[in-house]
């Protein structure tokens, strides 16, 4: 039943494979037929009217009669190279003569009448065998004879080719001149422009993958189209040049650039290298090594043997490759990539032909124009989407100001609110204490004076009343203040009060400030503070007058350093008869004195003031060990 489940989704995945495929199969019939027709015509036509066809070829020691395109039989000839003698007649038109030579293998000499009018190794271009290089020559107007004139060809071959001379035209300048200027376009301006891109966009890649490193694709593609500028315009050697170290260079440069371009398919489309990859660049390191240490014809040789089978073998695994890719995901990429692969795979076919004489009449070779159009188109396309990537992650980064702009608004309108809210909370809590405090002072004051004022009690002790509720609520005045943090301004205007509260007992106020900085300041000090330590001052001091029957009060105002950080200190001393405290703290004989107390230590604990109380014989003791950071709220009561 297992087996029998599982051939569905097979047959399922075939069926979606087989789809992808198919069209994908079409279109590269399509590009087939289309490559083929375009090579037939995009052909450039020469002036038939002015061709030499038939000549007398002298070859090995043998003449023979030949009939033009041909191919020698001879692969290497520099020593007594092949000599084509043929005629034409001159009829003068006033016009200047030249001789054409569309395509030929590896050089020329042509002379006229015996004299040499052109040499193609002076142009090292045009002795390349991968390019179609035509030549022209202006014919001088003395060696022009009326009638029948000679010309030779003089074909320099230095393998590992045949030699090959296609049909040579001999006529007027202004008939020859369009054609040799459309070939010249065609295989001359064209690869170099191509070439020139390629160098631009090698450039480009390159920055881009030292931008970003973590993309080898970038970096290997810009390899790729460096060796493949370097094959195009570093100069070839010309026999009798004894030194062949620049063409290894050369021919071994496009077989690894193949296999670069693999490893670009490889790792554009986010594939594993695999472990034997590294196999696919050992024909063009052998071609290198060979032509660096061999002499000058075995690197043409395993060039012909082991490089254009490799590129071939290359341009079919780039084939496989985006088949497989798109029979995974098919995208415009795969497709594109594939159908450059097809073009190229056919001008390499098409070169093979060339190669091996199956196209006897023609030696056109198009594979390296081809295969620089792809490296342009491939880089191009690269370049493209690396613009788009940075257009899209612009626009991302525009959409994520704009939403960090957007929600630092309602931030700051949510700062704003919660701002609001915190003052109204503070606000709150500041009427919330000045309510308590008015209560627990002023208010208990005025019920003190009605009370007294019912019971019929004598005016003097109505108005000790009064000015009781007049003293707590200047009290409460002073304290909504703005000091600053600086608890000593509050602590000068206390001192006046208690030196006149003093005043009539007699009761000397002794003041002194132990340290120069007084207290130090409190940035963090609320005015319920304030109110809490200059209640607990004034009961301190009320104490001493009505309990201890004290002479004088010395208050001592200083700031002490622990180690952990400075802290202020206040001290209340009197010279009264003191008290006994209990064990708790409080004072024997818990009556109004023992409240008193009690409401002394709960106003410290409130605003994290630590309260020490002693007392004996010779008199009493208050110190209020101030906190380095008064508390927020007065949750420290609990």
């Amino acid at each position: 039943m297992s087996e029998v489940a599982a051939k569905p989704p097979m047959r399922m995945q075939r069926r979606l494979i087989a789809s992808r495929l198919a069209p994908y199969l079409l279109l590269q019939v399509l590009i087939v037929i289309a490559t083929i027709l375009g090579l037939r015509l995009l052909q450039p036509t020469d002036p038939e009217d002015f061709a030499l066809g038939g000549f007398s070829l002298r070859e090995d020691g043998a003449s023979r009669p030949v009939m033009l395109p041909h191919f020698t039989s001879s692969r290497y000839s520099l020593a007594d190279p092949p000599l084509y003698t043929g005629a034409f007649t001159f009829r003068n038109g006033g016009a200047g003569w030249s001789v054409y030579l569309p395509r030929f293998s590896n050089a020329v000499e042509v002379a006229i009448n015996g004299v040499v009018v052109l040499d193609s190794r002076r142009d090292a271009n045009a002795n390349r065998p991968d390019r179609n290089t035509p030549q022209i020559a202006l014919i001088p107007a003395s060696l022009l004879r009326d009638g029948s004139n000679e010309i030779t060809v003089r074909l320099f071959v230095w393998g590992p080719l045949k030699g090959f001379l296609d049909t040579v035209y001999v006529g007027p300048d202004t008939a020859l001149r369009p054609s040799y200027e459309t070939r010249t376009l065609l295989f001359v301006t064209l690869p170099v422009a191509f070439s020139a891109w390629q160098s631009i966009l090698a450039v480009i890649l390159a920055i881009m993958w030292l931008m970003r490193r973590h993309e080898p694709v970038y970096g290997v593609l810009a390899v790729a189209m460096v060796l493949g500028v370097a094959q195009a315009f570093m100069p070839p050697p010309v026999p009798p040049a004894t030194t062949s170290r620049l063409a290894a260079v050369l021919l071994a440069s496009a077989p690894i650039e193949s296999a670069l371009i693999v490893v670009f398919a490889l790792l554009f489309f986010g594939w594993r290298w695999p472990r034997y990859g590294m196999l696919l660049f050992l024909p063009g390191v052998v071609v290198f090594v060979v032509g660096l240490l061999g002499g000058p014809p075995l690197p043409r040789i395993l060039f012909l043997v082991l490089g254009i089978p490799m590129v071939g073998i290359c341009l079919l695994l780039m084939a496989g490759i985006t088949a497989a890719q798109v029979a995974r995901r098919p995208d415009a990429a795969s497709f594109t990539l594939g159908c450059a692969v097809t073009i190229v795979l056919i001008c390499w076919v098409h070169d093979m032909l060339a190669v091996f004489e199956i196209m006897s009449n023609e030696r056109i070779f198009v594979s390296r124009l081809s295969y620089s159009a792809m490296l342009v188109a491939i880089g191009a396309g690269l370049t493209w989407r690396f613009a788009r990537a940075l257009n899209q992650v612009d626009g991302f980064a525009n959409q994520l100001v704009t939403r960090v702009r957007e929600a630092e608004e309602r931030l700051k309108a949510s700062f704003a609110r919660e701002e609001e809210r915190a003052r109204a909370a503070a606000l709150a809590n500041e009427r919330t204490r000045l309510m308590r405090d008015l209560h627990d002072g002023l208010g208990g004051q005025l019920v003190s004076i009605v009370a007294l004022s019912e019971r019929g009690h004598e005016g003097a002790t109505i108005t000790d009343a009064a000015r009781a509720a007049l003293k707590d609520l200047r009290l409460v005045i002073d304290s909504m203040d703005d000091i600053g943090g600086d608890l000593m301004l509050a602590l000068g205007s206390w001192r006046e009060r208690a030196t006149a509260q003093l005043r009539p007992h007699d009761i000397a106020l002794d003041w002194r400030v132990a340290t120069p900085q007084g207290l130090p300041l409190h940035p963090e000090l609320r005015p319920w503070h304030v109110v809490q330590i200059v209640r607990i001052l004034d009961e301190a001091v009320t104490n001493a007058v009505k309990h201890a029957q004290a002479c004088n009060i010395a208050v001592t105002i200083e700031t002490l350093d622990d180690g952990l950080g400075p802290y202020g200190m206040i001290s209340v001393t009197d010279d009264g008869r003191g008290f006994a405290p209990e064990g708790n703290g409080e004072a024997a004989g818990a009556g109004r004195n023992a409240r008193g107390l009690r409401n002394m230590r709960s106003r410290a604990a409130r605003c994290g003031v630590v309260l020490d109380l002693f007392s004996d014989a010779s008199g009493t003791r208050v110190r209020l060990q101030l906190p380095q950071i008064f508390p927020d709220s007065d949750a420290a009561a609990g």
